[in-house]
């Protein structure tokens, strides 16, 4: 498998017209797209290889709205994620088995907690450096206002401050979002 510069060129020649290119990214995009669904899917071959195809398909469907300012396979990994999430649904609504307390089909906790920590990654990203790091010392990191203040040399009313004013920041950028 190429690494991501290799894999993005394959993905802009192809957009440029270069057949091969494309044909090239698809089969490395393959590759990766089935560890991934067989991680997620585990038990279940058959319904990662399809997910593996409908994701190919959407891929070269939408290759169009792939913007280069960001990692390919995030976006890649984006698209494949919805993919998942939908066969997930479908297969909810059609079969309950429980074991242990964990329903077959169900999401994978370690996959949930990946993608939240990327949204809040993406989300403090979006405000003042003094408040994100508050917030993530104390909220996140679970450390005492003292011990933020100490390991970055704010007051601890500063940390309060900040704090307070990040959290408002996000509620708000998410209330943007459209996110409950």
């Amino acid at each position: 498998m190429a690494d991501e510069t290799q894999f993005r060129a394959l993905l802009l020649q192809g957009l440029a017209g270069d057949e091969a290119a494309h044909r090239a990214f698809l089969a490395a995009a393959a590759a990766l797209l089935r560890g991934y669904f067989r991680n997620r899917l585990r038990g279940a071959p058959e319904d990662a290889e399809d997910l593996v195809q409908e994701t190919l398909v959407a891929l070269h469907t939408r290759r169009d709205s792939y913007d280069s300012a960001y990692p390919l396979t995030a976006w890649m990994y984006a698209i494949a994620r919805y993919r998942l999430i939908d066969h997930l649904r479908r297969a909810r609504h059609r079969n309950h088995a429980p074991l242990d307390d964990l329903e077959v089909g169900g999401d994978d906790p370690e996959f949930l907690a990946s993608d939240a920590r990327r949204d809040i990654a993406t989300l403090l990203d979006k405000l003042p450096a003094k408040q994100k790091t508050a917030i993530r010392l104390v909220k996140i990191e679970e450390k005492s206002v003292l011990e933020a203040a100490a390991l970055t040399g704010f007051s601890e009313s500063d940390i309060k401050i900040s704090i307070h004013r990040g959290l408002k920041a996000l509620t708000r950028l998410m209330a943007d979002a459209g996110v409950s």
